[in-house]
C-alpha cells in the first residue's frame, strides 16, 4: 500500500496543472499549490502516508463532514428532527431558506446546518 500511495504522490508532484487556489477566505489563499498529500487508514488500523503528509493545512468546510459522523455517533436518527437532509440549492452561508423554512436547516452542509449538529 505505501508504495501505491509513493506513486501516486509522485504522479502529482509531477502535474503542472494546478487550478487556482481559493482565496475567498484568508487562510486558504496562503495554501501552496505545490503541495500534495495522501493518507489512507485501513479498517484494520494500518496508516499510511505520502508527499506532504505531515504539513499543516486549514481544512475549512470539511470538518462538518466530522462534526457530523460524531453527532450521528451519539445521536443517531435523533439528529434528523433538527437538521434535514435536502439540497438547499443556495449558497452554504446563505439563510434565506431557514428564514423561510421555520429555522430548520435543509442539511448539515450549510454553515446553517453545521451549527444545529453541533
Amino acid at each position: 500500500m505505501q508504495d501505491l500511495l509513493n506513486e501516486i504522490a509522485r504522479a502529482m508532484a509531477a502535474e503542472t496543472e494546478r487550478g487556482k487556489v481559493a482565496d475567498y477566505i484568508p487562510e486558504l489563499a496562503h495554501a501552496d499549490p505545490q503541495k500534495f498529500a495522501i493518507s489512507l487508514a485501513t479498517v484494520e488500523g494500518a496508516r499510511y502516508s505520502a508527499g506532504c503528509a505531515t504539513t499543516p493545512f486549514s481544512i475549512q468546510s470539511i470538518s462538518k463532514v466530522f462534526t457530523l459522523t460524531i453527532a450521528l455517533g451519539k445521536m443517531g436518527d435523533a439528529l434528523w428532527s433538527n437538521v434535514g437532509r435536502e439540497p438547499s440549492g443556495d449558497p452554504f452561508n446563505s439563510i434565506v431558506q431557514l428564514e423561510h423554512e421555520g429555522g430548520k436547516p435543509r442539511n448539515p452542509f450549510i454553515n446553517a446546518g453545521a451549527i444545529a449538529v453541533v
